[in-house]
């Protein structure tokens, strides 16, 4: 039988190796912030996007499409109705996809998705919008009956369109601000490359070792 000593320092190699396990083991508790975590934690609206010129002009997007569209939804009688339905299809389209990409850039969700060129996303949205509301705002001027509705819808959809006009103009400035600093950088980067090179190919010593 063991003696009490020699028990408990048994004891005491027991727990100091079972120490030295634990703090070894690769399944140990993490300790890592919650707010640190990937995912849909922690998401921040950013206010610089929504006090800038492109913030400003998707707010504005958003409002006046669905303004116009609520102002279509108001009419109980149509004839024809091909018009009135043109319009509507725009204004909800319009709305949906502006209000999408509206969240995307304030909460900062674009970052997470790279693969995707959101500058010409962001053209061509609004560029198909520009065009689709002059579109459906002059049919329904031409087909209305002069009902209150039916002219406001049109005079919000005219200003939905200059709006997105506007936001064409400074998105294709903005596409090709981007462009070109992405081929410049392209550039820059195969000349360092090809410098590079040259310079191993001058190093003798270089090749005598690769030899």
């Amino acid at each position: 039988m063991r003696s009490g000593d020699e028990l408990e320092g048994f004891d005491g190699e027991a727990s100091s190796a079972s120490m030295m396990s634990g703090a070894s083991s690769p399944y140990q508790p993490t300790t890592e912030p919650v707010s640190q975590r990937r995912g849909l934690r922690g998401l921040r609206c950013d206010p610089r996007y929504l006090r800038g010129a492109f913030g400003t002009m998707k707010l504005a997007e958003v409002l006046l499409a669905l303004i116009a569209f609520i102002c279509i939804e108001t009419i109980m009688e149509c004839s024809p109705c091909e018009g009135l339905y043109f319009f509507e299809f725009v204004s909800c389209s319009a709305l949906v996809v502006t209000g999408v990409l509206l969240l995307m850039f304030s909460l900062s969700l674009h970052t997470r998705i790279p693969q995707i060129n959101w500058n010409l996303t962001d053209l061509v949205n609004t560029g198909l919008s520009t065009f689709f509301f002059f579109i459906a705002s002059v049919v329904l001027a031409a087909v209305n009956h002069k009902t209150g509705a039916e002219i406001a819808a049109v005079v919000f959809g005219f200003l939905a369109m200059a709006v997105y006009g506007v936001n064409t103009y400074l998105a294709v400035k903005k596409w090709r601000l981007s462009s070109g600093q992405q081929a410049s950088r392209q550039t820059s980067d195969y000349i360092r490359a090809r410098t590079e090179s040259r310079e191993v190919d001058h190093r003798p010593e270089i090749q005598r070792l690769d030899a």
